[in-house]
């Protein structure tokens, strides 16, 4: 991996950030506050950058666990920005209720829809709750004048398309885009997010006990190691075969997500 100077890493992210804003016109920025590490050092280099009063903090629990928003809180308060809690638990499950209540009568058939099954019904319904919650703060932001979103995702993630498409991949702009998982967890550090943030079991909160490195397979620093190698076009033959396939496989098929949609061009 590389070896980065964080602090000018800090300094620079910060810089951009604020140039950033500055010629957009916009008046400051939301973020989702998830109570994880990526939100949280998000937050923090928004504040740095911007100052405290031009950042929100938009909790959205949705059948999620009570500590995420403890957690979130906490980071909230060490920087002294205002947090909104809204939970959207009623929303989804009257989404859900609605919609599958409707596709049951169609001849597509989408029904039998479990919590206790895994399927791509289960996925497609997970995937809901990020997409409710990017609604959520679009119309907050918005609704302030033009607040706009910061994204949380880093170049370990979004290398893998590991993020919803037009939900939480469904932002403004991208500070961490070209920070992988472990430069994240240093940045942090040295930005003082609270120990127990930093080392909090990474999660987008799709379902109970849902984890990213679980449903993912592969663990961030294994991860971090490939992506990087394949960003540099360095040799992998010390490497576990089967998760590099495994590594460049999700990379490819996840093209579509990372990309504006095709348009069609008359010839």
């Amino acid at each position: 991996m590389r070896s980065l100077n964080i602090e000018k890493v800090k300094l620079d992210i910060q810089e951009w950030i604020k140039n950033y804003i500055s010629s957009a016109k916009a008046d400051g920025v939301v973020i989702g506050l998830s109570g994880g590490i990526d939100s949280s050092v998000v937050a923090s280099l928004c504040v740095r950058a911007l100052g405290k009063e031009k950042v929100l903090g938009v909790s959205l629990p949705c059948e999620s666990n009570p500590q995420d928003f403890e957690d979130a809180k906490l980071i909230a308060n060490q920087l002294g920005i205002e947090i909104i809690k809204i939970d959207i638990t009623p929303l989804f499950n009257e989404f859900k209720d609605s919609i599958i209540s409707s596709l049951e009568v169609t001849k597509f058939n989408i029904i039998n829809i479990r919590e206790d099954m895994w399927s791509d019904n289960i996925l497609a319904l997970a995937n809901v709750k990020p997409r409710l919650r990017m609604t959520t703060l679009y119309y907050i932001g918005q609704s302030l004048g033009l607040y706009l979103i910061a994204g949380t995702g880093n170049r370990t993630e979004i290398a893998i398309g590991y993020f919803t498409k037009y939900g939480d991949g469904a932002v403004d702009f991208e500070l961490m885009g070209d920070l992988y998982k472990c430069e994240v967890r240093e940045l942090a550090k040295h930005l003082n997010i609270p120990e127990k943030i930093i080392k909090k079991p990474p999660s987008a909160g799709l379902w109970k006990g849902q984890t990213d490195e679980d449903e993912i397979g592969i663990s961030y620093d294994i991860l971090d190691e490939i992506i990087y190698r394949i960003d540099n076009n360095l040799d992998m033959n010390d490497l576990n075969e089967e998760n590099v396939f495994k590594v460049k496989n999700m990379m490819r098929s996840s093209f579509h997500k990372k990309t504006l949609p095709p348009i069609f061009k008359i010839t």
